[in-house]
């Protein structure tokens, strides 16, 4: 199951359009700014289908009864890139537990490129559940790897995948891998190129983000 954050016009659209623009997305702030706005509206509509439990709240006039969230989220991101999304998500979910994943396309030198994962970690996600940001879900292989690994570390009550855009392939192959997961997408492109990169796209999400790195 997915969701299309723009599938209706809204402020989501605009964000979109501002990160894909060449003339705005090389002010990096405002490139991670509009990431994290739209893992805050993610962030948003997952938490209405957040289980909940009763409390009772004490105003200075008088108790009444209302609703919190009975396990608090564990939120989880692929380094770097995924970052700026991650902080979105955290701004709203802020009692969260958090983990991280180091995993990057190795590429050769024609511009071809294998998965490689270095490092996760990660607290306890048995009966909690899972918040995983990748802003750019192309292929889905990094995607697929990374969430091998999360889930060694228990069995979550809910899978939640928060992409700012996906490609068409991406989202199939992560409905495929994992059809107990929402996957929450800004925007959904049609293709891919031969290369893997998702067209129209926005280019390196990590670069526009960080600034550009040296390939080793």
């Amino acid at each position: 199951m997915y969701t299309v954050l723009s599938e209706k016009f809204s402020l989501v659209t605009e964000w979109i359009n501002e990160l894909r623009n060449v003339d705005v997305q090389q002010d990096r702030m405002r490139f991670r700014r509009n990431m994290q706005r739209i893992g805050e509206i993610a962030a948003f509509e997952i938490s209405k289908g957040l289980e909940t439990r009763e409390v009772q709240i004490t105003t200075p006039l008088d108790v009444i009864g209302s609703k919190e969230i009975a396990v608090q989220p564990v939120i989880t991101t692929i380094l770097r890139a995924g970052v700026p999304l991650f902080d979105g998500i955290l701004n709203y979910f802020d009692k969260a537990d958090c983990g991280f994943v180091a995993a990057y396309r190795k590429h050769d030198a024609n511009d071809y490129f294998s998965i490689k994962q270095d490092y996760l970690t990660c607290p306890d996600l048995n009966g909690r559940p899972l918040i995983v940001a990748d802003p750019m879900l192309a292929t889905g292989a990094s995607l697929v790897e990374a969430m091998k690994d999360l889930l060694t570390h228990g069995k979550p009550s809910q899978v939640h995948i928060v992409a700012a855009i996906a490609s068409q392939q991406g989202a199939e192959v992560i409905r495929k891998a994992y059809p107990d997961a929402h996957l929450w997408v800004g925007v959904v492109d049609p293709a891919l190129t031969s290369k893997g990169y998702i067209t129209p796209g926005l280019g390196d999400a990590g670069d526009l983000s960080y600034g550009q790195k040296l390939q080793r």
